[in-house]
């Protein structure tokens, strides 16, 4: 019993000491924050959404990047476009939030959005993001 009670609880602990470790010499932990992507049928969208997703505190920091070319198959077929690709910085912790929000208001039936955790960066730019997203 207690060996699979230490098995089970290994994820929190591990956690733990990530976090004690990180408090203690200031270190970054890895995934603390992600970027999410976005893609938009045109720039209005992408604003719109930006600036909706700022006004919630879903991110600190929103790019919204110039038209990129896109293929992807939809319904069966072969289909090209161009689009704005927002790239949100974020914490890791409020993906879901964001992801939630963003398919609320998002014109697309499926919209993109998805993300990857940073795993280094500039200590202060990722201590900004603290500062900048309120925490759950």
């Amino acid at each position: 019993e207690v060996v699979t009670l230490l098995v089970l609880m290994y994820p929190l602990l591990q956690g733990l000491a990530l976090h004690l470790h990180s408090a203690v010499t200031g270190s970054y932990i890895p995934g603390t924050h992600s970027i999410a992507f976005i893609n938009c049928l045109n720039e209005h969208i992408a604003r719109d959404i930006a600036r909706a997703i700022m006004d919630k505190k879903l991110a600190a920091y929103v790019n919204i990047l110039p038209k990129t070319s896109a293929l992807y198959f939809w319904k069966g077929e072969l289909e090209e476009s161009t689009e704005i690709l927002l790239l949100v910085k974020t914490r890791t912790s409020k993906i879901g939030e964001l992801s939630n929000y963003v398919r609320s208001i998002h014109p697309f039936e499926i919209p993109e959005i998805i993300s990857l955790p940073i795993d280094q960066g500039n200590p202060l730019y990722l201590k900004w993001i603290d500062e900048n997203v309120p925490r759950d």
